[in-house]
C-alpha cells in the first residue's frame, strides 16, 4: 500500500507536538482518553438521535491494555469510530478537527453533550512515547473497518482490516528506555492507575483495566497468589458536579485532604456554578491554616483547572489574585480558550472574566464571613490576612477597595479586633483622623510614652504589628476621607486652644536652654521641644513628617538594608522632675547639658527599641554622673 505523507506544514506541527508543545510527555495519556470519551460522547449522541443505532450506555467504555512482553499501550473505545475518510482527515492533517465540525452541528440541536477531546491535535502527543502508533476503527453503520499506521514524520498508512466491534483502537508501540526516559513506566499497572487519577479521573464513561491484585488461594487462604482482575480506574462523576446539597461535610474534607495534601479538614468549603457568559463550577477551600512555606517567595498559589472534567493545570494563578492565594481549590469549565497543548491559557476576555467572577465570588464570601461568622473570620484573617494586608500594599494600591473593608487590626479598645468602618463609626465626634501606632507587640506598645496622652483622651488607636502595616497605610493615605495619623509622628493636635498656648509660652521660656540640647545633638535629630503628649514619662522620640522611626527600623534590617533616617525629634515632659534638672544645669553647670542631652536622646532610643549608636560611650557617662553625684 501506498505511504501518505504529511502536508509540510503538518509535519512541523508533528515535530513541535512531539519535541516542543508538551512539557511533561506524560499528557498523552490524557488526551488519549479525551479523545475517546470524545468518541464515546458521538455514539451516545447517535443513539439519543437515531433509533436504528440504539446503544446501551453501559456498554459505551474505555479499556486500557500493557503487554510488557510486546512494549505496547492500548487504547480501547466502544465509540462512534472512524471510516478511511475520517482516519485521513482527523489523522492525516494535524489539527484538523472532526469534533469541532461535531460540535457545531451539535450546537444547532442541543447543548446537553460536551465534547472533550478533538483529533489532529493532542493525539500527536502520543509520539512522545511511541515509536509507531497503529490506530484500528470501524464507524457505527458501516460494515468496514481499516488501520492507519505511522512512525511520525515519515507519513501513514492506511488499509482496511477485520474488525468486529464498532470503536477504536490504539496500539503504541512504545520507545526503547534511554537514561533519562523510562518508556516501559506505563506500562505498569500503578503508573497507569496514577495517571487516570490525575487527569482522567472525571471522564464520565467507565475506565477500565486488568490489573494484577494478590488474593489467598481457593484451597489454603494462607497462600497468595497474584491474579488478574478488571478495575474500573476512574470514578467518573466529579465531586463538584454532584447536587452539594447531598454532599456531606465529611465527602468534602476527605476530597479536600486527598487532593490537596493537607492533613487538617478545611476550615470553610465554597461550592457554587456561575451560567452566563462564561459557565463554571468551582469548588474552592479554606485551609484551616496556613501552609508551612505559604509566606515564602517560592510558594505556588493558583487553582487547578479543569475542561468538562479533564485535568488540564495545576496552580492556575491567571484565575485568582495573588491575595488571595490562600483559597485552594479548582475550577471546571467548558467555555475557555486552551492554548494547543492544553496547559497554558489564553489570555484574553473569557479567562479575565473568569478571574473576575471568582474574585468577586471570594470577596463576597469574606465579606458575609466577617459579618455572620465572626470568630471564623478573625481565625481566617490570623492565618491570612497578612498576605491581603500586602495585597494593598503591592501595584500602588490598585485593589485597595477591594481588600480595605476585609483587613482587621487590634486596638487598645479592649484589645479586640476591628475593622476601619468599624473604627471610623466610633469615632469620636470632633476626631479628624485614623490614629495607629506601630510596635513589635501589644504590650510593648502599651508601655509606650507616646500612648499616654491618647489614653488619657480616651481614643482609640490601631495597633499596627506586621511590617507592612504602616507601608500598607501609606499607600491607602485615607479611609471615608479620614487620613491616618501615626501616635509618634508629628502633631497629634489633641490640645485645646488653651493648651496650645501654655505649651508655646513654655517652648519661648525655655528656648535657650532647648536650642543648647538641639545643638548638642545637631546630627541625631531635627530638633527638641516641649511634649504635649507625655505625661508621666521624662521623654520619648517622635519623627517628623515623612519617614517614621518604625519604617527606619523595618528598613534597616536584612541583607539589602537602606540607611536612610528618620527626621527625630527629642520631646521632653515639662512636668516632669528631670526637665527641672535640665533646667538647673543649664543655670548652674551648661558644660555638662551636651552629656545630658545625649543620655537622654539614648534612653529615648532604648525605649523604641532601638540601638544606641556607642553603648561604650553611654555607659561611661552613667558611671560619670554616679561618680559626680556621690561626690556632690
Amino acid at each position: 500500500m501506498a505511504k501518505k505523507q504529511f502536508k509540510a506544514e503538518s509535519k512541523r506541527l508533528l515535530d513541535l507536538m512531539i519535541n516542543s508543545i508538551y512539557t511533561n510527555n506524560e499528557i498523552f495519556i490524557r488526551e488519549l482518553i479525551s479523545n475517546a470519551s470524545d468518541a464515546l460522547d458521538k455514539r451516545y449522541y447517535l443513539s439519543l438521535t437515531n433509533e436504528e443505532y440504539k446503544t446501551d450506555k453501559k456498554d459505551l467504555k474505555i479499556t486500557i491494555e500493557t503487554d510488557k512482553e510486546n512494549h505496547t499501550l492500548t487504547i480501547k473505545d466502544t465509540g462512534i469510530g472512524m471510516n478511511d475518510e475520517d482516519l485521513d482527515k482527523n489523522l492525516g492533517t494535524i489539527a484538523k478537527s472532526g469534533s469541532l465540525e461535531f460540535k457545531n452541528e451539535l450546537e444547532k440541536a442541543t447543548k446537553n453533550i460536551d465534547i472533550i477531546g478533538q483529533f489532529g491535535v493532542g493525539f500527536y502527543s502520543a509520539f512522545m512515547v511511541a515509536k509507531r502508533i497503529i490506530v484500528m476503527s470501524k464507524k457505527v453503520g458501516s460494515d468496514k473497518a481499516y488501520q492507519w499506521v505511522s512512525s511520525g514524520e515519515d507519513g501513514y498508512t492506511i488499509s482496511e482490516i477485520d474488525k468486529e466491534d464498532y470503536g477504536t483502537t490504539i496500539i503504541l508501540e512504545l520507545k526503547e528506555d534511554t537514561k533519562d526516559e523510562k518508556y516501559s513506566s506505563f506500562l505498569e499497572d500503578y503508573e497507569i492507575k496514577n495517571l487516570i487519577k490525575k487527569y482522567s479521573d472525571y471522564v464520565r464513561y467507565p475506565i477500565e483495566m486488568e490489573v494484577e491484585v494478590s488474593k489467598p488461594k481457593a484451597d489454603n487462604d494462607q497462600e497468595f497468589e497474584t491474579v488478574k482482575e478488571l478495575q474500573t480506574l476512574n470514578s467518573m462523576v466529579p465531586i463538584w458536579k454532584k447536587n452539594k446539597k447531598k454532599i456531606k461535610a465529611e465527602e468534602y474534607n476527605e476530597f479536600y485532604k486527598s487532593k490537596f495534601m493537607d492533613w487538617q479538614d478545611p476550615q470553610k468549603v465554597i461550592h457554587y456554578a456561575v451560567e452566563g457568559n462564561i459557565s463554571y463550577t468551582a469548588l474552592l477551600f479554606i485551609p484551616s491554616v496556613a501552609p508551612y512555606n505559604f509566606y515564602n517567595a517560592d510558594y505556588e498559589g493558583g487553582l487547578q483547572l479543569y475542561s468538562k472534567g479533564v485535568f488540564i493545570m495545576d496552580n492556575a494563578k491567571d484565575l485568582i489574585p495573588d491575595y488571595f492565594k490562600f483559597v485552594k481549590g479548582l475550577i471546571d469549565s467548558d467555555d475557555l480558550n486552551l492554548n494547543i497543548s492544553r496547559e497554558i491559557l489564553q489570555q484574553d476576555r473569557q479567562v479575565k472574566a473568569l478571574a473576575k467572577s471568582i474574585e468577586k465570588k471570594i470577596k463576597s464570601y469574606l465579606e458575609d464571613m466577617l459579618k455572620n461568622e465572626r470568630e471564623e473570620y478573625e481565625k481566617l484573617f490570623d492565618n491570612f490576612g497578612l498576605n491581603m494586608k500586602f495585597g494593598i500594599y503591592k501595584d500602588y494600591g490598585l485593589h485597595k477597595d477591594i481588600l480595605q473593608d476585609l483587613i482587621l487590626f487590634r486596638s487598645n479598645k479592649e484589645g479586640k479586633y476591628v475593622t476601619l468602618k468599624e473604627y471610623v463609626d466610633r469615632m469620636k465626634e470632633d476626631q479628624k483622623a485614623i490614629y495607629y501606632v506601630c510596635g513589635k507587640n501589644i504590650e510593648e506598645i502599651q508601655k509606650l510614652p507616646q500612648m499616654e496622652k491618647i489614653n488619657d483622651k480616651e481614643i482609640e488607636v490601631l495597633y499596627f504589628l506586621d511590617d507592612v502595616d504602616e507601608f500598607m497605610i501609606n499607600i491607602m493615605q485615607t479611609y471615608a476621607d479620614k487620613p491616618f495619623k501615626s501616635v509618634n509622628k508629628g502633631d497629634l493636635d489633641l490640645d485645646s486652644e488653651e493648651e496650645k498656648q501654655a505649651l508655646n509660652q513654655k517652648q519661648e521660656e525655655n528656648k535657650t536652654m532647648l536650642e543648647a540640647m538641639k545643638s548638642a545633638l545637631s546630627n541625631k535629630v531635627k530638633d527638641v521641644r516641649i511634649s504635649s503628649r507625655l505625661k508621666q514619662n521624662p521623654i520619648c522620640l517622635v519623627s517628623d513628617d515623612g519617614l517614621s522611626i518604625e519604617m527606619e527600623k523595618i528598613l534597616s534590617q536584612g541583607p539589602n538594608a537602606q540607611q536612610i533616617k528618620a527626621n527625630k525629634i527629642l520631646e521632653i515632659n515639662p512636668e516632669h522632675e528631670v526637665f527641672q534638672t535640665l533646667k538647673d544645669i543649664n543655670d548652674n553647670h551648661p558644660e555638662l547639658l551636651a552629656d545630658y542631652s545625649n543620655i537622654l536622646y539614648d534612653q529615648a532610643l532604648l525605649i523604641e527599641g532601638m540601638p544606641i549608636e556607642d553603648p561604650v560611650a553611654y555607659a561611661n557617662k552613667i558611671c560619670d554622673l554616679m561618680i559626680k553625684a556621690n561626690k556632690n
